[in-house]
């Protein structure tokens, strides 16, 4: 049986990893949200665009003018297309986070598990032991009374 020393150093190890992986989780969950307001903002500036661009349409654009609100549209399509693949990679480092956290909350669990058992344990040989020592008492003040 693992001494209850070792079991509390190595829950006071695995609380400090859980620590560490709540850390990690939380800067991922931000990043993550940071990349997802990105995307929203460039997804308004395009319709925002795309709307400029329809009324200038309606009043008349020269070839250049149309060429050029056209290839900047597709430059934000390709903004966008690359913001969404962050917003993408930023969801699976969550994830990856948050699987690394639970780990280590699993593991520190265990070992919680572990020192109670032990702890129980204990209790029930020490109790054996008292009990034994009652029983040899009694027994012994039976026999000094016959």
């Amino acid at each position: 049986m693992i001494a209850s020393s070792t079991l509390q150093t190595l829950i006071d190890l695995a609380a400090e990893e859980v620590e560490k992986a709540t850390i990690v989780l939380g800067h991922t969950m931000r990043a993550g949200a940071e990349a997802e307001q990105r995307l929203e903002l460039l997804e308004q500036y395009r319709e925002d665009y795309l709307e400029r661009f329809s009324q200038s349409k309606m009043t008349g654009l020269l070839a250049r003018e149309y060429l050029n609100y056209q290839q900047f549209l597709d430059k934000l399509d390709e903004a966008l297309a690359a913001q969404k693949d962050m917003v993408r990679q930023a969801h699976e480092r969550i994830e990856e986070a948050r699987a690394a956290w639970q780990q280590c909350e699993r593991k520190k669990e265990t070992y919680v598990v572990l020192q109670k058992r032990a702890k129980i344990a204990q209790e029930k040989k020490e109790n054996r032991r008292e009990q034994r020592e009652v029983d040899e008492f009694n027994s012994a003040k039976t026999r000094r009374a016959s």
